[in-house]
Parts: C-alpha cells; structure tokens; sequence
C-alpha cells in the first residue's frame, strides 16, 4: 500500500478492510471468531474493537505466514473442537454471508477435509493459482511469486477463503515449513500436504469473481470501494429510496435511509448518518454522522455531527459543523456556517452568516451577516438568543451576550450587553460627512476628478 497505515485499516463504505470481514463473519453465528494480528498490532487491535469490542484477537508470534496464523488461532480454540473452521483473510473485504454460507453447506456436502473459494479473472496478477489435477481436483495453490510460467498462465485464483476439518487442518499445519520464496509458513501448502495424505479437497467458484478481489494496492482498494458502493446504491434503491445518478452517490455501509428518501447527484452520505422519510439531499452534498428528519432538505452543504430537524431546510453552501443542532422547520441559508449551537423550532439563519456556541429560541431570523463572536482569544463564550428575535443585516453579538424574547437590534448592531426582553438595541453613531476629504487627501485621482465635475454640475451634461 505504500503507506503508514496498515492494509487492513485503509477505509472503504465506512469501514476499515478487516472491518468488513468480521462484519460478515459475525453475519454467519459462528461459535467462534478470532482475528489473528500480528503487522502494526496495537493500531490494528484498537480498531478492530472500536467496531466489534468483543472479538477475541489472538497474537501470531515471530514466525511469519497465514499457516502460522491460522495454528495459533487453532490453539485458542476450546480444547478438543472438532467443527469446521472457516478462514477468512483480513484483506478482502467484498465477501457477502450468503456466499460464504454456499461455502460451508457445499463443505459439509461433500464431505471432504478442505473445500476453498474459488474465482475466475481475467487477469489474476497478484493472487495465488489454484492447480487441479487430471481428474478435476484440487492439488496444489501456489503463489504468484512461486509460480511457474505454465503455473502463472491459470486464471483460477485462491480466493483466500476456507473450510477446514479441524483435526485434518491442525494434524497438518504441524508438517508445514518455509521452503519458499517469502520463506512463509503457507496455509495453501496444507492443501497439496492433505491431497499427499489421500483426503479430498474441493472448491467452490463464486459466481460473480469479484467478491475474491483482495486489497493489495491503492488501485485495487479504489476498485473494491466501487463495487461496495454500487452494491450499497443498489439495495437502497430496491429498499424504496430514490438515487438519481448512482456513479456519483457514495453511501456507506453504516449508513441508514428511510424509504422514499431522494439523493441527487454528487452526494456522499458517510459513517452513521441516518435520514428519514421523504427528505432529499443533494445535489453536491456531504454529511458524516448526520441526523436528518422527514421532508427535510439539504442542498450543496457540507456537515458533520449534525442533527437537521423535520421539514428544515439547509442551504445551498451552508457548513454544518459538529454540534448543530436545527429545529423542525428551521433555516440555515446560503453562505451560513455553523458550530455548537441549537437553533430553535421554525427559526431562521438565512444568510452570510456565522453561528458558533449559540443557544437560539423559537421562530427566530437572523439578518443576514449576522456573526456570534464567540472567542475572546482565551476562552469560547456562547450567546442565547430568545424567542421570536428579529435582528437587522449585519449584527455582531459578542459573547457572553443575552438577547430577551421578542427583542430587535437594528441593522449593523454590536450587541455587548444583555438585550432585554421587547427592546430595540441599537448601536448608532451620526452620521458625519467630510467636505473636500477627497480633492484634499487623494488629489489627481479618479475619484477627486469625478468628485470635482460632479460638483461642479459637469456629471450631469457628461451624461
């Protein structure tokens, strides 16, 4: 991956690779599930468990490879367990329960020791081969870098996925060594080691390959992003939510929508965020753990952790940024941005406005340019500002600053003390008009030129 992070932790629908893998593992009732972690452990542990805290992880120690992986994960087992074990890699996330289930019913149909995923690519660059014998068996997998010309040329890939008998697999694993060229311990060598041993190995080939496309580059990560997102955009869509241009929607697993919910183009909904019946977002619109209420609407706005009552509107261009809170039927305009504050049932921020630790009332307007100035460069401060205030364009509340019910400010206020309730605050300073300011302080200018003809009663014969 080229990168800091660990592979397993790159993000695609919401979610880190390995997140998405014990999703689906979760999704099957196993009585058992342990993720194996080794490469960047602590960063891997800690998200692991900020999304399933009660996964076991099992530490594989100095001895490298996925058969070594899966031997000392075998050992954390209850002792005597002699089910199927299901194994599954931390990088390829695209796997459904449903294929995984087919996987195990055809297992414990055959009855055979080892039954593997299978897929067919075009171009299996990177994966390991599945090699089959003269009578249609699996034989052997060998790996992209072990692999002969002949070998290579195969475009049946191990999907990395499988079932195991556990006494075979753990009577096995023991005869496993490095002789290789990543002088790894292999799981796939347990395969040719049980074929060796006389026992029968089957695969299953998933019917659409790409639910075995592993992660192993920023290129493959983009494209299994893709295929995600076109499975999330599609059962939205077959759940009752209009999407009008599914190529450039971008909905996360752990998203949720109501249905008849519209989504035009060019938005992406992320992480939690939940919207209910009848709202419509978009176009060119982004929300990140976001609370949408019914019939609400949300155009070309940007916001994060916030909450966006029934019937509100947003936008367009608005920033919503953690701790908004809009109440059924309020208002946040063209040009707003927004920051810790609860704006009250049907009030309105309408426009060129900034709104940051504010407490507002209900049916409250805001002129536009209205700005809470909420930081004293020491501390934040918040302002309340009480029901049904109408303040003039162009307001400055320096916080802490109070504004009673039912006040008004007028246009160009610099509200620094409490407003009580019913009063007009203003902050007027006369008029006061210079004569000759400009022919005396900017002489040969434009300005003073038409401030002279203009005086002169010339502007109007120019005209």
């Amino acid at each position: 991956m080229k990168s800091a992070l660990p592979k397993v932790l790159h993000r695609i629908g919401g979610r880190p690779l390995v997140g998405h893998v014990i999703h689906t593992a979760q999704s099957l009732g196993a009585g058992h599930i342990r993720v194996v972690v080794r490469h960047e452990r602590d960063a891997v542990v800690e998200a692991i468990h900020s999304d399933a805290p009660h996964v076991d992880v099992v530490d594989q120690d100095d001895i490298p490879g996925t058969g070594r992986a899966v031997q000392v994960a075998l050992a954390q087992l209850p002792e005597g367990y002699d089910g199927d074990v299901l194994v599954l890699s931390g990088d390829v996330p695209l796997l459904s329960a449903e294929t995984l289930s087919q996987l195990v019913a055809a297992h414990r149909a055959t009855g055979a020791a080892a039954t593997l995923l299978s897929a067919l690519l075009d171009d299996p660059t990177g994966y390991g081969r599945v090699i089959r014998g003269a009578d249609g068996g699996v034989e052997r997998i060998v790996e992209q870098k072990d692999a002969s010309d002949d070998e290579a040329s195969v475009h049946e890939i191990n999907a990395g996925v499988y079932v195991f008998r556990a006494p075979q697999l753990r009577a096995h694993l023991e005869l496993v060594g490095t002789a290789n060229a990543q002088g790894e311990r292999y799981l796939t060598d347990v395969i040719a080691l049980l074929r060796d041993s006389r026992h029968d190995v089957a695969a299953t080939t998933a019917p659409d390959p790409r639910v075995a496309l592993g992660v192993n580059d920023r290129v493959q990560l983009a494209e299994a992003a893709g295929i995600l997102n076109e499975r999330i955009v599609r059962r939205w869509q077959l759940e009752g939510v209009t999407i009008l241009d599914p190529a450039s929607t971008w909905i996360d697993d752990t998203v949720t929508l109501a249905r008849d919910v519209t989504v035009l183009p060019n938005t992406q909904l992320l992480r939690a965020t939940t919207v209910a019946e009848g709202a419509t977002i978009g176009p060119d619109t982004t929300l990140v753990d976001c609370e949408v209420g019914e019939g609400a609407s949300v155009k070309r706005a940007d916001a994060t952790l916030a909450v966006i009552g029934a019937g509100a509107t947003v936008g367009p261009f608005a920033y919503l940024r953690p701790g908004t809170y809009l109440g059924v039927d309020g208002k946040i305009g063209t040009f707003v941005e927004t920051k810790n504050t609860t704006i009250g049932v049907g009030s309105k921020v309408p426009h060129l406005s900034y709104v940051g630790d504010t407490t507002i009332g209900e049916g409250v307007n805001l002129g536009a340019g209205a700005i809470t100035a909420n930081y004293d460069d020491i501390a934040k401060h918040r302002t309340e500002i009480g029901d049904q205030v109408h303040s003039g364009s162009h307001n400055v509340f320096v916080a802490p600053v109070r504004v009673g019910a039912g006040a008004k400010t007028g246009a160009g206020a610099v509200i620094r003390k409490d407003v009580p309730p019913g009063a007009l605050a203003l902050s007027v300073a006369p008029q006061r008009n210079i004569e000759g300011w400009v022919a005396k302080n900017r002489p040969g200018t434009a300005a003073a030129e038409a401030a002279e003809k203009a005086s002169n009663g010339e502007e109007g014969e120019a005209r």
